[in-house]
């Protein structure tokens, strides 16, 4: 049997590069995947991700700007100890209706009892995450790190041939 896998894209499109995640997803979505690989752009909506989430994925790749002080456009990938997620961190998972917060939400499917198989982050580090002058789009440096970012996902995907 297939392992089942979620790529999820989350961001707002209106605050430039934090919608680096929804980029992705959206493009990948247009590509061929195989039939195991479900790839959903979450945006803001917590609360879906929350609800896809209790179904129960061998993998998920959560797809975000991710600030960790590197130049902008730099691309990573990070594990986070689900262990180390506290469930009395669910407050908020859902309600916010300008962002999403993955480890609250991690955290809200786990007070839930569901099972989280293994769960990776592809994130990018932005340029801009706010934007006064109301234009919507990613920075050239994030943007850039779109197709990277797509190939990174397949590569996890992939991975030593056991996920497909």
């Amino acid at each position: 049997m297939m392992p089942s896998i979620l790529v999820a894209g989350i961001g707002n499109i209106f605050n430039r590069d934090d919608a680096f995640g929804v980029s992705v997803a959206a493009k990948l979505a247009r590509e061929p995947v195989p039939q195991n690989v479900h790839v959903v752009d979450f945006g803001i909506r917590g609360f879906d991700l929350m609800s896809e989430l209790l179904d129960g994925y061998d993998l998920t790749i959560l797809v975000d700007a991710v600030s960790r002080g590197g130049a902008p456009g730099t691309l990573y990938t990070i594990e986070p100890d689900l262990d180390a997620i506290p469930q009395d961190q669910t407050s908020g998972a859902c309600e916010n209706a300008h962002g999403l917060d993955p480890l609250k939400v991690l955290a809200a499917v786990k007070s839930a009892g569901a099972r989280l198989g293994r769960v990776l982050v592809v994130g990018c580090e932005p340029a801009l995450l706010e934007d006064d002058t109301g234009r919507i789009g990613l920075t050239e440096q994030v943007e850039a790190a779109v197709d990277p970012a797509i190939a990174m996902i397949r590569s996890l995907i992939f991975k030593k041939g056991d996920l497909t």
